[in-house]
């Protein structure tokens, strides 16, 4: 197995940002443009999920190029620390921990550690995560920006 980290330190508190992070609406802002999901069984906008949650979608591509059917199940979720395990298409293991660590009362250190099985696929899974994942840490700034500003 490989582990692939990547870290980005939002103005939000540690518990807001978990918090938000378990709302699939920001999920699915965090990905967008670049990828998108079928809205089968999701719930509704300002609905956090919690552990047993799961969910299974289409991902298409810049909104239009349909590819895999992407599964994933909520497994543990805490103030500062988000558990999921997904799987779908070229990806069998997908294990992901976001954590959400405390600098200030106002600040966060928020990690994305994403296990991936090693070798060829494996590969090439870590160049999709470090491009996509560039992607949704640029994402998760605007969302703190939004935050930070409805609520300041």
């Amino acid at each position: 197995m490989a582990i692939v980290s990547i870290t980005t330190e939002l103005p939000l508190p540690a518990q807001t940002a978990c918090r938000l992070a378990a709302e699939p609406e920001v999920m699915m802002f965090v990905l967008a443009p670049i990828l998108a999901f079928s809205r089968e069984n999701i719930p509704p906008p300002g609905t956090a999920v919690e552990p047993g949650f799961s969910a299974r979608g289409r991902v298409t591509w810049f909104g239009v190029i349909p590819s895999w059917t992407h599964e994933i199940t909520l497994v543990s979720r805490d103030e500062h620390e988000i558990y999921t395990r997904e799987r779908g298409g070229p990806v069998r293991i997908w294990n992901h921990r976001l954590t959400f660590d405390p600098i200030t009362a106002t600040s966060c250190r928020y990690t994305d550690d994403i296990e991936i099985e090693n070798g060829i696929s494996g590969f090439a899974t870590r160049v999709f995560i470090r491009l996509m994942f560039a992607h949704r840490h640029r994402r998760w700034r605007s969302v703190a920006a939004i935050a930070t500003a409805a609520h300041g």
